[in-house]
């Protein structure tokens, strides 16, 4: 699935930094808390002082086997720590500790659905690796006059760095695996997702070619902090480089960075390819050896994934992959929709209305479905007099907008806003066969083909029973008068 822009195919890669969820560092004891005073969370090895060695963390590499198992990877049963070499201020060894030549965490895949005009299509963005390695400092300019200071505290704090092949074409293709991606690493518990702090920090590259052409010369796009900015950084850069290559420039490898204020990338420094690192393995630290034993053990420890519960949901409750892939977005959803589907026994209006009403109610109101004001068990209710039908579709709206103002419970606001559907077929027939007689010209348009005559018909006899008659039992004996 190909869009092309100008005449022109765009190919994007990820690489996302996942700040792994322990309390210490990957090779030391330090704390990984967010906000501490700069440089109080780093310790002598971070610091990469004389006569330190690094000490592999086990929380780090049980999460990199979880991330592995949740992809459907392979878990490397021996991968080597690197040492990747560069220069920078708030790198104090020199050299990062990463992996290169064998990742703990390869291949694997991501799906997610994607609308595509008015189709909801299915994409697969496969994973090239997974790899553990240590993050740096930060460079401080904001607080200082006329100089930068150097705040030590994230040195040495654990990433998980996921990096796919370049198989999206579009920038709502890779926001939608970018959401994916975070959905998995946050439900399986080994990152935070808090993008603000930099829990969760993606980079893309970005290139464009003519149909059926080589790859083009990629540009990285740096340290992109919220989807909304993740598109736009996307777009922009798409249609720079189609301009450059229209205006006879060739595209230079870059690292770039967005300016969300601007809403344009700025070339921030040549990119580096991997001979401009060195890497050589770690000489302080052995090979990491995983057995199948550790693998299986932390497998039977996790949780059900979310690709599991939505296959569950497909097969359990009936419901389509859509709506079962929408529903495992969290933890908190999913519950939420099986306490409600479990209690009507009607999942697919249970699924209809989480993703429809509640949705729209929460997105509206900023809040997370933790915090609605209807519980699970009063949307069962709820669903439970519509298919009763107690009150009809729109007075169901009627009834959840009470429960969301905490008017009362079902019942009650049903009985307090008269919205009880006619049940008495007597008094019904009575308003039918007054509105027949009062609309003869209707009577006879219908009787002589034209079907669009029976919603004059219709209208009138809602109108005479106060929106209290049940649609389908009007429509049926309608039709049963007019033979």
């Amino acid at each position: 699935m190909s869009k092309l822009v100008q005449g022109y195919e765009v190919v994007i890669g990820f690489e996302t930094h996942a700040q792994l969820s322990t309390t210490s560092k990957i090779f030391s004891r330090a704390p990984t808390a967010f906000g501490a005073q700069a440089n109080t969370q780093a310790c002598a090895v971070d610091m990469a002082l004389p006569g330190t060695l690094p000490v592999m963390n086990i929380g780090a590499v049980e999460r990199a086997i979880e991330f592995g198992l949740a992809i459907n990877a392979h878990i490397a049963e021996r991968s080597i720590f690197a040492r990747k070499n560069y220069f920078y201020p708030d790198l104090p060894k020199g050299y990062q500790i990463s992996q290169f030549e064998i990742p703990v965490v390869q291949g694997g895949e991501v799906s997610f659905f994607l609308e595509v005009g008015k189709e909801t299509v299915r994409k697969t963005v496969r994973l090239e690796r997974a790899h553990l390695e240590e993050d740096a400092g930060k460079s401080l300019h904001e607080d200082f006059i006329g100089q930068s200071g150097i705040d030590l505290n994230r040195a040495g704090t654990p990433l998980l760095e996921i990096v796919t092949q370049p198989d999206m074409r579009s920038s709502e293709e890779a926001v939608a695996y970018a959401k994916e991606l975070h959905k998995i690493v946050t439900w399986i518990g080994i990152c935070d997702g808090n993008m603000q702090e930099g829990s969760f920090r993606c980079d893309a590259n970005v290139s464009v070619r003519k149909p059926g052409g080589p790859l083009g010369t990629r540009r990285e796009i740096k340290n992109l902090n919220s989807f909304k900015f993740m598109q736009q950084a996307i777009d922009y850069e798409v249609r720079w480089q189609i301009d450059q290559i229209e205006d006879g420039h060739a595209i230079e490898q870059a690292t770039v960075l967005f300016n969300p204020d601007s809403g344009e990338t700025r070339a921030m420094r040549t990119k580096e390819d991997a001979a401009d690192y060195r890497y050589f393995p770690d000489p302080d630290l052995p090979p990491l050896v995983i057995g199948r034993d550790w693998v299986e053990r932390v497998r039977g420890e996790m949780a059900e994934l979310p690709r599991v519960m939505a296959e569950r949901f497909v097969s359990d409750y009936g419901l389509p992959e859509y709506d079962a892939t929408q529903l495992t977005q969290s933890k908190a959803v999913a519950a939420y929709f099986e306490a409600s589907a479990q209690a009507c026994g009607q999942a697919k209006l249970a699924s209809n209305w989480i993703m429809g009403e509640v949705s729209r109610r929460l997105n509206a109101s900023e809040l997370s479905i933790d915090q609605s004001p209807v519980s699970a068990a009063q949307l069962a209710v709820l669903i439970g007099r519509i298919s009763d039908n107690t009150i009809s579709n729109n007075a169901a709206r009627q009834v959840f907008e009470g429960l969301w103002n905490q008017e009362g419970e079902v019942d009650a606001i049903i009985d307090a806003k008269g919205l009880k559907q006619m049940n008495d077929m007597g008094e019904l027939e009575k308003i039918i066969d007054e509105v027949l007689a009062a609309n003869p010209k209707n009577v006879e348009e219908f009787k002589a083909g034209n079907a669009k005559a029976l919603n004059g018909l219709v209208g009138p006899i809602m109108k005479a029973s106060k929106g209290k008659a049940n649609p389908g039992q009007v429509n049926a004996l309608l039709m049963k008068k007019l033979g």
